[in-house]
Formats: structure tokens, C-alpha cells, sequence
């Protein structure tokens, strides 16, 4: 009765499932002691038929199973496995197959369903994973911009002594690079500063808002009037001693009273002229419209039919991209015969050539950034010192998925690495330089300490021993203590700081 069940395609499919459970015990098979080789053939035959049998009997179990269970319930029980098996967001299905194959809800699904499912995981599985590092990073952001709300700064204030006082919170530490930090440490100082000046210019605005006001209020002010006589009504008034410069109240007295008789005519005849304008413009726009009412909505909604064409031919194409080209090193010229194959080809026939390659290169260019974001990840998660080797490194990491999704040039993987470390040696030497400047113990007479006793220097290299800066340059000595020499020898060429008298003098409001 069964055998009447299944159709001619679910038998292929039971080959093809076959074919794939042998591949997964195919390592298990390799692995058996070299006697299991010398069994009789009668018996080698005997336990090959017996799995078959095993095999088909499996499928004919999920093939009841798959007619009875609705098909969402099965693709659910499928996700299940593939979590619990902790199927990485970033590998194959070939590759993962040898995790999933001998569990039961392996044979729930067809062949090409499995597959589906599979892509459709990983992909959720690895947007979920970049949301998440994404949140992480805004957080350390955040609690790194909090950090500067409560430090109390003001527009004045340096990184350096930032970072000398907070170096030790979490929140400064949870910023990995220092030029990261002081970038958003000189953004929010620009704001501070921004801010700072603006509230200085309303402050004047509402000073200056408010005396004339005062003058406004107080009887008997002509145009020839002097601000000695007017001056004696107002001087107990807070809003005149709120002024803090004399010449300011004097000028802006001069101009309140310049103005007093040319502001009424001269605010009427504005009004009179502003009003005469709008009419003359209402008319003149009211014309235009009437003479271009139907030529130009014709062409307006021929435009946008045009562009709502285009617009969807743009999805269909990115979404075809999206599904078929999927390694960042492949060539146009190949992947438009792969394209065309595709019945969603049609749908783009209003883009023109030149648009359709443009949009096939930003694709490209989006691969290759993010297989390189994860290439890095890949590195920032492995254990690499500033003298490592590509030889050494490539031995850690190339079973690892984003090793070959990135390339599968070995050329270009190492040349990504050289880039990798050089930026990274860049960094670790800035950051020293930076801790160098944070230490306080060396000063311009420390170039003459160690010349007197080179012992000196070994206490300084002992307390710079406490920072991780100072530690991840261990593997080049040489090269940390050519920075510190060097450090040393400027400060002792710039000399001793200038005195706290030699500061530029302040500015005193005139009174």
C-alpha cells in the first residue's frame, strides 16, 4: 500500500537522502579499526544491506510522519534541532550536515525543504547576531556618554585629564580604542562649547530685550533726550544693573531713542508695501498655475509612473542579487548569464545595462565589507600578538567558516592580514604614546636621571608594568623603548613648563 503511496519524486528523494546520511557516516566509517577491513565479503555485503534497509525504513516513517504532520509544525521541530545542535550562523550546509543527519526530525522535512529551512536560519541567525553586537556597542556608547554628562566638563576641558581621572571606570574601558574615545570625548566638548555660546548670545539678546523694555516703560523719552537725565530714572531698576557694561546701556539707549519717530511710519509703509506685494504675487502665481495646470500635471504623473516603474525594477533586481550572488568574487560578465536564467529578469527590463551592473557592483561591494567585518571579527577573536606570522595565524583559524567566506585567495586573506596587523601595531604604539603622556612621573629632568643612573629607567618600564598599553608591546622591547627614549628626549628638549603667571591674562567686562 505504501509503495503505491509514494510518488516518483519522493522516491528521488529518498535517494538523495540516502546519499547524504552515507556521507555523514562516512567519517564514522573511517575511523573503525583496520580489522573491521578484513571481514568476509558475504559479511561486509550482509551489513551494507542491512543499513539500506535501515536507511529506507527510516524514510518510510517520516514519509507517514510528513503526511500526517501539518508542514509548519515540521519546519518548527526542524528549527528546533538546528538550535539545539548549535548550527553556526556562519557556515555551509555541507559542512553542518554531520551535526543534524542521525537525529529523527532530520527526515521530517524533503531534501530541497531542508536546504530552505537551513538558509532561511542561518541568515536569521546571523542578522540576530550583528543586531546584537550592534546593541553592545550603543550601550558602551551611551554609558561612555553618560560618563561625560556626570564628569561635569565644560567647553575648556581636555581629553587628557579625562582620562587621567576616569581611565579606571568600566564605562571609560568599555571603549577598546583610545582614539575612539577621544573622538566622542571632542564631539560632546564641541557641543558643551556650542552650547555654551549660544547661551551666552540669548542671555545678551534677553539683557538687551529687557532694557529696551525698561525704556519703553519709562515716560518723558524723546528722540533729544540725554542718557545722563534718563539715566537718573533707571539706575535702581534690576533690568539696567543686569547690564553689566556702561557703554552697552549708553549705545543701545542711542539707538532705542534714534528710532522712535521713524519706527511708526516706517513700520506702516513697510506693512503697506509687504501687503501690496503678496496681492501682486497671489495674482501672478495664480496665472502661472492656471497656464501650466494640465501640461505640467500630465508630465508630473507620466514622471512618476516612470519612476514608480523604475523604482520596482530596482527591488526586483536587488532582490535577485540578494538570492543568486552570494560570493563577492565573482564578475559581472559571469553572473549576468546566471541572471537571466532567473524568470524575475523580466521584471528589470526597464533598467538599462550601465544601472543594472552599478547595482550589481554596490551588491558586491556590500559582500566584501561584511565578509571583511566578520574576517576581522574572526581576528580580534583569536590569540595574535604584534609579531605573529600569517603561517602561524592562517593554522588557528582556517577551519573557521569566515576564514573562507572571505576569499578563496590565500593572496588576499594574507594581504587582509598584513593590513589587519599593520593597523594594529599603528594602534598599540599610539596608545603607548599616550600612556607615556599620562604618566606624571616623567618629566623633562628624567633624560638627565637616567643618564646619572640607568637603573631609572628600569623603575620606569616597573610602573608602566601596570598598564595593558605597556604589556601588549612586550613582543617588540626594542621598539617600546625607542618610543620611550624618544618621549623622553622631547620632553627634556622642551623643558619645564611655563608658570602658572605666564597663562593669558583675563578679559575684564568694561564698566
Amino acid at each position: 500500500m505504501y509503495n503505491h503511496f509514494l510518488s516518483a519524486e519522493k522516491r528521488k528523494e529518498e535517494k538523495d537522502e540516502e546519499e547524504e546520511q552515507q556521507q555523514a557516516k562516512k567519517k564514522k566509517l573511517d575511523t573503525e579499526p583496520a580489522k573491521e577491513e578484513k571481514k568476509d565479503k558475504d559479511g561486509g555485503s550482509k551489513q551494507i544491506d542491512v543499513g539500506k534497509e535501515a536507511a529506507i525504513e527510516a524514510e518510510v516513517q517520516a514519509a507517514r510522519q510528513r503526511a500526517i504532520v501539518p508542514l509548519e509544525i515540521r519546519m518548527k521541530q526542524f528549527r528546533d534541532m538546528l538550535a539545539e545542535k548549535e548550527v553556526s550562523a556562519f557556515s555551509t550546509w555541507e559542512k553542518e550536515l554531520h551535526k543534524i543527519v542521525f537525529d529523527q526530525r532530520y527526515l521530517l522535512l524533503t531534501s530541497r525543504e531542508r536546504k530552505q529551512v537551513f538558509e532561511q536560519y542561518v541568515k536569521e541567525r546571523a542578522e540576530e547576531e550583528r543586531r546584537e553586537k550592534h546593541r553592545r556597542i550603543k550601550e558602551k556608547k551611551e554609558s561612555f556618554r553618560q560618563l561625560m554628562e556626570e564628569s561635569k566638563l565644560h567647553g575648556k576641558s581636555s581629553f587628557s585629564d579625562f582620562a587621567a581621572k576616569y581611565g579606571k571606570d568600566d564605562r571609560f574601558k568599555g571603549i577598546d580604542k583610545m582614539r575612539d574615545r577621544e573622538a566622542m570625548f571632542v564631539d560632546f566638548v564641541a557641543e558643551l562649547r556650542k552650547k555654551e555660546k549660544e547661551e551666552k548670545s540669548l542671555l545678551k539678546e534677553k539683557l538687551k530685550s529687557d532694557f529696551l523694555k525698561l525704556l519703553k516703560e519709562t515716560s518723558g523719552i524723546e528722540r533729544n533726550s540725554k542718557w545722563s537725565e534718563v539715566k537718573k530714572k533707571i539706575n535702581s531698576d534690576p533690568r539696567y544693573e543686569a547690564v553689566d557694561s556702561s557703554s552697552r546701556r549708553e549705545d543701545w539707549f542711542k539707538d532705542y531713542v534714534k528710532n522712535l519717530d521713524e519706527a511708526t511710519s516706517e513700520d506702516d509703509e513697510r506693512k503697506e508695501r509687504e501687503k501690496q506685494e503678496r496681492i501682486e504675487a497671489s495674482i501672478k502665481k495664480r496665472e502661472e498655475e492656471v497656464k501650466q495646470s494640465l501640461s505640467s500635471s500630465l508630465r508630473e504623473r507620466d514622471k512618476e509612473r516612470e519612476q514608480h516603474k523604475k523604482d520596482e525594477a530596482v527591488q526586483h533586481f536587488n532582490a535577485l542579487l540578494a538570492d543568486l550572488v552570494r560570493n563577492s568574487e565573482v564578475t559581472w560578465r559571469d553572473t549576468r548569464k546566471q541572471l537571466r536564467k532567473d524568470h524575475r529578469w523580466e521584471l528589470t527590463e526597464s533598467l538599462e545595462r550601465e544601472e543594472k551592473e552599478k547595482l550589481f557592483e554596490t551588491h558586491i561591494e556590500g559582500l566584501y565589507k561584511r565578509n571583511r567585518i566578520m574576517f576581522h571579527s574572526l581576528l580580534d577573536e583569536t590569540e595574535i600578538s604584534l609579531t605573529s606570522t600569517w603561517k602561524e595565524v592562517k593554522k588557528q583559524i582556517k577551519e573557521d567558516p569566515r576564514y573562507s567566506k572571505f576569499s578563496s585567495s590565500d593572496r588576499k586573506r594574507e594581504k587582509e592580514f598584513t593590513d589587519y596587523m599593520h593597523e594594529k601595531f599603528v594602534n598599540a604604539k599610539a596608545d603607548f604614546r599616550e600612556l607615556l603622556r599620562e604618566t606624571k612621573n616623567i618629566t623633562f629632568k628624567t633624560k638627565k636621571s637616567v643618564e646619572e643612573n640607568e637603573s631609572h629607567l628600569d623603575e620606569i618600564e616597573k610602573v608602566l608594568k601596570n598598564d595593558k598599553r605597556f604589556l601588549t608591546l612586550d613582543c617588540v622591547p626594542e621598539e617600546r623603548r625607542k618610543i620611550l627614549m624618544s618621549h623622553i628626549d622631547e620632553l627634556d628638549q622642551k623643558g619645564p613648563p611655563p608658570p602658572p603667571t605666564a597663562s593669558a591674562p583675563t578679559h575684564r567686562g568694561l564698566k
